[in-house]
């Protein structure tokens, strides 16, 4: 296990950088405007479900070799891009479901968890972060470092999933508030989805290895 001082140092840095809005949080936030705070949660859920890979990955050194892999890296920006734009075509396309019934989500609660999952398993940047900041709290001299890793990949995962909910839920209660007015709540519904094909636009622009 990393020193204590270590474990502080890694929570202050990870708090920093989570509390600054990134791909995951736009998704989050354009789930919860498109389908709601429930939908929003669920796909904190299975975006975080979806980076336990990239964790066992980074712990295990097979991290590194993808980080190094162009094609690789490009592949899976290539994927996660897509399928982002698709969901947010969905949610465009079905901006006017939710007008009548604004507290349903006619969307089953394994499918939110699948598609959050999806989005997280193949975001390049999650491999890219673990990478290069994790090692950097490591201690040689304090036990096995795939262990340390392990110990810090999960520690990020619990602050992000604190944090993206909160953004979740923020979200998704504005949305009910906007709900008040149909107009409103299909225009929100379609700006998440345009929000997703934004964000889908940047992973894909990304530099290979940015």
């Amino acid at each position: 296990m990393p020193p204590i001082q270590t474990l502080l140092a890694f929570v202050a840095a990870s708090a920093v950088l989570i509390a600054i809005p990134g791909p995951s949080v736009l998704f989050v936030i354009g789930r919860s405007i498109a389908l709601g705070r429930r939908a929003g949660v669920l796909s904190v859920v299975g975006n975080a479900l979806g980076n336990i890979p990239a964790i066992l990955a980074t712990a295990f050194g097979i991290g590194a070799l993808v980080a190094s892999s162009i094609v690789a890296f490009t592949v899976l920006k290539i994927i996660g891009a897509a399928y982002l734009v698709w969901l947010g075509i969905q949610a465009i396309r079905h901006r006017h479901d939710h007008v009548a019934a604004p507290s349903r989500v006619p969307t089953s609660r394994w499918t939110l968890l699948r598609q959050g999952f999806v989005v997280g398993v193949t975001n390049p940047k999650t491999i890219a972060f673990f990478v290069a900041v994790l090692p950097q709290f490591v201690d040689p001299h304090a036990g096995a470092v795939w262990l340390q890793l392990l110990v810090l990949g999960l520690i990020f995962q619990v602050l992000a999933v604190t944090c993206d909910s909160i953004w979740a839920v923020a979200a998704g209660t504005a949305r009910t508030w906007f709900a008040r007015s149909p107009k409103r709540l299909s225009t929100l519904s379609g700006t998440g989805g345009f929000m997703m094909i934004g964000l889908g636009g940047a992973l894909a622009l990304t530099g290979a290895k940015s």
